[in-house]
């Protein structure tokens, strides 16, 4: 039987990828996460090392994918709340990344994969620079990390909107809610600026 590689890579990540969103990267076991792919756990050590080098690369591998599914398109104030609008849509149908971003603030306190995110952050920049040539670099970095927080503090600090709510809108309409005041944030941080 011809083993498949990248198959098994691609299990081994999914479950790790589910695991540390549950657990963390403290309570994530590799045992688990190899029992949950159907593989023996020596795999996990062969392709990825140690469950640190694991977890780093699940956090790229869901930036990677954040940033294929999401991206700045357009020019104007509109395209930046439109991305705003889709980022929200994403983190809440696919709310992995912010999990794991949870847990790495919380346990690690510095960022894994720190070259490549950092990379991924000034494209993001300078994207917004380009669709609303007015701000500065630093007002744009400043508005995509409100943006970030705004979308990742949804699934990460659910709780916290049921308190603020005596009687929150069910599910979607409660969604879509927070997802039209999202967009007027933005909207609010770019009035001026063109």
């Amino acid at each position: 039987m011809v083993w498949n590689i990248e198959r098994t890579k691609r299990l081994l990540l999914d479950a790790a990828v589910a695991e540390f969103c549950e657990r963390g990267l403290a309570g994530a076991r590799i045992d688990r996460i190899a029992a949950n792919a159907g593989v023996n756990k020596e795999r996990i050590y062969q392709y990825f090392g140690k469950k640190d080098q694991l977890f780093a690369i699940a956090v790229s591998r869901e930036v990677a994918e954040l940033t294929d599914a999401v991206h700045l398109e357009g020019e104007g104030p509109q395209a930046v709340i439109d991305y705003a609008e889709r980022l929200f849509d994403h983190t809440c149908k696919t709310p992995t990344l912010a999990r794991l971003l949870l847990w790495e603030g919380l346990e690690l306190g510095n960022p894994v994969a720190e070259p490549e995110r950092r990379a991924s952050m000034r494209v993001k920049i300078a994207d917004i620079r380009r669709a609303v040539p007015g701000l500065t670099e630093d007002l744009a970095r400043e508005l995509l990390l409100t943006i970030l927080s705004l979308c990742y503090s949804w699934q990460a600090l659910s709780t916290i909107d049921g308190l603020a709510k005596d009687n929150p809108a069910p599910g979607g309409s409660r969604q879509r809610q927070r997802r039209a005041a999202i967009g007027r944030f933005v909207a609010g941080a770019l009035v001026g600026v063109s």
